[in-house]
């Protein structure tokens, strides 16, 4: 990996939120290999809820199955319960559920990024680098709110269902 694309990710803190006691040493290894060491963990969304105040995450990284509370349950009270500490933090969906119908409703309960398990350390490295690079606005309509769910720039648009790059997007 030439210098140019190095990224720093010593500041960032991760919350892990991950069932799988295996899973969760995984993630860690592979965090500690890409510099993050501010890293916490829970084992569902309800003890994820409890640390979120004291961890401050700047990225979430959150299974899809877990018991008692899921990930898709987890992240839509991090972006929709008005006392969320941290409804704008970035979240990691990572999961062995891929099909398209999943990722389409991650995509729609507000996650930041998929990743696909079995979790390579060059595609956690991948979605860190995304999220670092490139923060996606916020968006807010009637049914939804989290990252503004399109990928694609579309340069020389300025009309008013695309207002730029602002925290948050009112539609």
């Amino acid at each position: 990996m030439s210098n140019r694309h190095r990224h720093d990710f010593s500041q960032l803190s991760v919350l892990v939120v991950d069932d799988c006691r295996f899973m969760r040493m995984v993630l860690e290894r592979m965090l500690e290999a890409l510099g993050i060491t501010k890293v916490r963990f829970a084992a569902d969304g309800f003890e994820a809820w409890d640390l979120i105040n004291e961890v401050e995450p700047d990225v979430i990284v959150c299974d899809w199955e877990m018991q008692p509370e899921d990930g898709p349950s987890f992240v839509r009270r991090v972006r929709l319960e008005p006392d969320s500490p941290c409804r704008y933090v970035a979240i990691i969906m990572l999961t062995g559920y891929t099909e398209r119908s999943k990722v389409m409703s991650a995509r729609d309960f507000g996650i930041t990024e998929f990743l696909a398990k079995p979790v390579a350390a060059r595609s956690l490295h991948a979605r860190l680098v995304q999220i670092v690079d490139n923060p996606r606005p916020f968006v807010r309509t009637s049914d939804f709110f989290g990252p503004c769910r399109r990928r694609l720039n579309l340069p020389g648009y300025d009309g008013p269902e695309r207002r730029g790059r602002h925290d948050e997007i009112e539609i």
